[in-house]
């Protein structure tokens, strides 16, 4: 999701508040409320237009065509940025080749938006749903529907959402929250002044968040025959935004040290090959020519696969960077029709349904309907395993379901694709995930911040959500109990909010030795997570979530 760099410190000011002896949720929820406008960016603001990665004259892009507004032409000469135009009207994802773009840049978005953490610059794809849940629910409306509005901006100028607004972004999208987030606006009765301007605002959104849709029915991200979707790049070789070979190297090093865990993640080449061997390159690894990171992808007499860099490519639509379930440095992502992301696309086009009903269109309605009950028809057949007691991603390159658990087994209750018998038995492997601080990924320690014993937030928001709505309000209100107090003794400790966190430990404490190691302040998602499982583990507990869906609307 996001490059493995040294994170920034949101504020001295804020840094300021910490270091209190004892968890307060009061200075918890003090530090949120200040922490929304300090992650918040504007294309107006020159400290927003800068690539901190990046020490050249910062390149901001607009659409094609596209009418530059005023307030951003005078931000040209102000913050000595450079905008420069795409080359091509974008019609779907992809269709900018951001390899072939003279240099890479910030894409514009029309409103202000809340960052990830205080080193970023770039709206990102999934963080910004937990993060409009936030805004929501500390009331910070207009900023929450500048987020999706920001969101369907993406759709109708590049393509989908992406990644992140940056051009080496333009070949993936991430995991697809647009209708929840979406839902989350219209559901809040401060975001429209009537009910007419609601209607009107949806009958503009509605057409762009099928645009999004299709991004998951096209070719490169069907599984097979399986009627599901699998996460897919659209690029080829080493991701744009690794700045040098030092992360690949480190992924070569683990497989030459880990033979029988490589899964042929390696070939066979020379540091500087010669032409014929430079031309096979091209088609087994990648385009040393083409890509400097590629070129010094090299070590030991090895080179990464072509396959490799598409798994890696996939993983980071995924949102799941670094993890080892889906291959040693997630490098077989492309081969899994996952759980997570088909509970996302059932619950896509059941809203899809809800938004065409509302808006008169039945027989769009219908069609909704009808791919929402075949996903889920789907996901019976390849993804739950009645056995076992959980949804298993499946690997539909081998024809077979990934031997180990994973978190996502709880994303169908989520999306209300379980039946009642189904999210009984998934309720029934808690054990397997439940640890002091909360829930963590799996229950096999790898070294990697998407595995045990890490946990975070959207995993645990999702997870809890699902069975609050099934029902299970006491499961729910102590796993949200448990991870808002780690955010609290966390916040304690150190007076910043974070990332990720160690389930086991119950703190911020990680030590990440595959990957990325940085466990980065801020944090958008944690910040709108913690304010809603309060709710969950408060006031409201025993009612379903704010944004679940209840299981009786499942088709």
């Amino acid at each position: 999701m996001r490059a493995g760099c040294l994170a920034l410190l949101l504020s001295a000011a804020l840094v300021a508040t910490a270091a209190t002896t004892q968890p307060d949720p009061a200075k918890t929820r003090a530090y949120i409320d200040q922490a929304w406008n300090t992650l918040t960016r504007s294309m107006d603001d020159c400290a927003s237009l800068r690539d901190p990665k990046i020490k050249a004259r910062p390149v901001l892009y607009v659409p094609t065509p596209f009418t530059t507004p005023p307030e951003l032409a005078q931000a040209e000469k102000r913050c000595n940025i450079d905008v420069h135009a795409l080359p091509r009207t974008i019609d779907q994802l992809g269709d900018v080749d951001a390899t072939k773009l003279p240099v890479q840049g910030l894409l514009y978005l029309p409103h202000p938006y809340v960052v990830p953490g205080g080193f970023f610059n770039e709206m990102y794809g999934w963080d910004s749903y937990f993060i409009v849940l936030g805004l929501v629910a500390d009331h910070r409306t207009e900023l929450a529907r500048d987020m999706v509005d920001n969101a369907l901006f993406e759709v109708q100028h590049y393509g989908g959402v992406l990644n992140a607004n940056r051009t080496y972004y333009l070949s993936r999208s991430q995991p697809p929250f647009l209708t929840a987030m979406m839902v989350a606006v219209l559901n809040d009765p401060a975001s429209f002044h009537s009910a007419a301007e609601k209607r009107a605002w949806l009958e503009q959104a509605y057409p762009l968040a099928v645009r999004n849709h299709d991004i998951w029915t096209r070719p490169e991200h069907r599984a097979g025959d399986t009627g599901l979707a699998h996460y897919q790049d659209l690029g080829n070789g080493p991701v744009l935004e690794a700045l040098d070979s030092t992360y690949y190297r480190g992924v070569i090093k683990w497989l030459i040290a880990h033979p029988a865990e490589n899964p042929g993640y390696l070939v066979k080449a020379a540091e500087h090959p010669d032409a014929a061997e430079s031309a096979r390159l091209r088609t087994e690894s990648c385009d040393l020519a083409a890509s400097r990171v590629c070129a010094g992808n090299w070590l030991g007499g090895y080179r990464l696969t072509a396959d490799y860099y598409h798994g890696d490519r996939a993983m980071r639509e995924s949102g799941f960077d670094i993890n080892f379930h889906f291959g040693p440095f997630a490098g077989s992502t492309h081969h899994y029709a996952a759980v997570g992301l088909n509970s996302l696309l059932y619950r896509y086009e059941r809203d899809l349904h809800d938004f065409a009903m509302q808006l008169g269109k039945s027989a769009d309605a219908e069609r909704w309907a009808q791919a929402a009950s075949a996903r889920k028809a789907a996901m019976d057949k390849y993804l739950w395993r009645p056995e076992l007691g959980m949804y298993r991603d499946y690997d539909f390159i081998a024809g077979k379901p990934i031997a180990t658990p994973y978190l996502t087994t709880f994303y169908p209750l989520w999306a209300g694709a379980a039946s009642p018998q189904q999210a009984a038995a998934v309720r029934g492997k808690l054990s397997l995930f439940e640890l002091p601080g909360g829930l963590t990924m799996d229950d096999r320690p790898s070294g990697a911040q998407w595995d045990s014993p890490y946990g975070w937030a959207p995993t645990n928001w999702l997870a809890v959500s699902g069975l609050d709505s099934y029902g299970f309000h006491d499961d729910a209100r102590r796993i949200a109990a448990k991870f808002d107090a780690t955010i609290d003794r966390s916040f304690a400790a150190d007076g910043t909010i974070r990332e990720k966190y160690n389930m086991a430990l119950g703190n911020a404490d990680v030590n990440i030795s595959a990957g990325y190691t940085a466990n980065v302040i801020g944090f958008g998602w944690t910040n709108g997570v913690y304010l809603m499982l309060r709710e969950i583990a408060g006031d409201n507990a025993g009612k379903p979530a704010r944004s679940g869906k209840s299981p009786a609307s499942t088709p």
